[in-house]
């Protein structure tokens, strides 16, 4: 039998970042106005499989996943062993524009999700020339801690499958069971630490409720789109946002 191929070519890029070398995985799918995709904390690009593969949306767009680093099939650094993994507001602007600099992206429009959906509303203000649009998913100015982080990282538990615990309830119910496992499995795979690591920039250092007055969406259009289940960033978060 004939395999069926999907359209997404994978690559790897060479990208220093903060002065560091780094090898960073990306797929692609599409032609037209580039739309880079900017995946949620603790998983990986593969949360954008269904766009990548999206016939209506590649036609008139060129769609571009990238792995951060230490996330999927994104190595961390040379001597990551040394550190803890923490994002931080400014490495994750400098990588989202470093991997559009690479790529030859004449300005992108930003669709990103969680964390992803945090950073835009930081490229809105810092960084609106550089996007013809931006759009946040489950986007919110700030997030309290609503359980204790250490369990993702911890020497006597699971950190994926208790990051994969935590995203279960984050699914809405009437979501296909397929899709469903599937996205929990990304989630139970991430690396220790990494999804504790990256909230550190979603619950403390983006913080972005004093800032928001900085956002002119005259200079680059800013979407929210949330979905109403998702009780860690709910509609009216941004509602508050808007």
């Amino acid at each position: 039998m004939k395999a069926k191929l999907e359209p997404i070519v994978g690559r790897y890029m060479q990208l220093t970042l903060g002065g560091r070398e780094h090898r960073v995985y990306f797929e692609e799918a599409g032609a037209g106005v580039p739309l880079l995709c900017l995946h949620t904390a603790g998983s990986d690009g593969r949360q954008f499989r269904a766009l990548l593969n999206d016939a209506e949306i590649t036609r008139d767009f060129r769609v571009v996943v990238f792995d951060m680093p230490w996330h999927g099939k994104s190595s961390p650094p040379a001597g990551w062993e040394q550190a803890d993994y923490q994002l931080s507001s400014d490495a994750y602007v400098e990588m989202i524009l470093a991997v559009s600099d690479a790529l030859e992206l004449d300005r992108p429009v930003a669709i990103g999700c969680s964390i992803g959906g945090r950073i835009v509303l930081h490229l809105g203000m810092l960084h609106p020339q550089r996007f013809r649009a931006l759009i946040g998913l489950q986007s919110s100015a700030h997030v309290d801690p609503y359980y204790d982080l250490d369990w993702l990282h911890r020497s006597d538990a699971s950190g994926g499958e208790t990051a994969g615990g935590i995203i279960s309830g984050l699914v809405g119910p009437d979501s296909p069971s397929t899709e469903r496992w599937e996205t929990i499995w990304h989630y139970m795979q991430g690396g220790p630490g990494v999804f504790k690591g990256d909230l550190h920039f979603y619950k403390l250092d983006g913080d972005m409720r004093e800032k928001l007055g900085g956002i002119d969406t005259r200079a680059c259009p800013l979407y929210l789109l949330s979905g109403e289940y998702d009780y860690s960033a709910p509609p009216s978060e941004a509602a508050d946002v808007a």
